[in-house]
């Protein structure tokens, strides 16, 4: 990715203080009530359940632009939700949007609050053990942002540096695993992360290299100096473990939207007017669940 080009998302990132309350209009039926699986303290529902209850409930971030966000008119925005709103309109129901932290996506699976997270999911051996990944939409790696007058650009100076982090994340993990001698500021929201960023409260922010990247050319006075830091992943879909018919239903639906690219139709109406030229949708994308 290059980093030369800097544009300003404007009302994408000046809106994500705003809470994430959209539905697409159908009230939720209790999810004790309509599952039949087991689900930590909750019960998942079935693909047939989810298409009689008219509703399908997605999880996805409130303050992640461009992949998941509320806009300037208060509706839930952004690339991940772009996906929503073709799963929801392929199983033929409303979809109501469930605001998640990085932390809580596992949780909100494993006690049925949710159907499907869409919420920039990194695939780890960790998290494979306790939800069900479909397959990959989109390829990542971590990436760090820092200012331009103290600007990090190789992983050994982030010895002694503060560093940020989302608590949750990729970025918390690999720091913790690759160097156990710093202690990070952990934040529960991006925002919150971005903020102290801002404000000086740390050297530098680790998280996805998308939102690095997407937050830097919005920010005057930071680059992502750094984007690709570890081993690259990939971000999927999730379910709660052994929801089977959903999960099959979601890999062949990821077939199907592979034969009209649907993903880079995605990545050119949400990704690409952030970017630019600084990235390009073969870098970013993923068609028919294929890496």
């Amino acid at each position: 990715m290059s980093l030369s080009r800097r544009h300003i998302l404007g009302s994408a990132l000046a809106s994500l203080v705003l809470p994430l309350s959209a539905c697409s209009g159908a009230s939720p039926d209790p999810v004790a009530s309509s599952g039949t699986g087991s689900a930590g303290n909750g019960q998942f529902r079935t693909l047939d359940q989810i298409k009689s209850s008219g509703t399908v409930r997605i999880g996805v971030f409130s303050d992640k632009a461009p992949f998941g966000y509320v806009d300037t008119d208060g509706k839930p925005a952004g690339y991940d939700v772009v996906y929503a709103e073709r799963i929801g309109k392929d199983l033929g129901t409303e979809v109501e949007y469930v605001p998640v932290e990085a932390a809580s996506r596992v949780e909100f699976l494993q006690t049925a609050k949710v159907d499907i997270i869409l919420a920039n999911f990194t695939v780890t051996p960790e998290r494979k053990e306790k939800v069900d990944f479909a397959h990959p939409y989109m390829k990542v790696s971590l990436g760090v942002v820092s200012p331009d007058s103290a600007l990090i650009t190789e992983e050994p100076q982030l010895t002694d540096k503060k560093i940020i982090v989302v608590k949750g994340t990729t970025a918390e993990t690999w720091l913790a695993a690759s160097h156990p001698e710093i202690a990070p500021d952990k934040y529960e929201q991006y925002n919150d992360a971005t903020s102290a960023l801002a404000d000086g409260r740390g050297d530098a922010w680790i998280t996805d290299n998308t939102e690095a990247l997407a937050w830097a050319i919005a920010s005057n006075g930071f680059t992502a100096g750094i984007t690709s830091l570890g081993d690259p992943d990939s971000i999927a879909g999730a379910v709660t473990k052994g929801n089977e018919t959903l999960l099959s239903w979601l890999n062949e639906h990821l077939v199907t939207l592979g034969k009209e690219q649907f993903f880079h139709a995605d990545f050119e109406q949400t990704l690409r007017p952030v970017y630019g030229d600084s990235a390009s949708a073969e870098e970013l994308v993923v068609e028919g669940g294929q890496l």
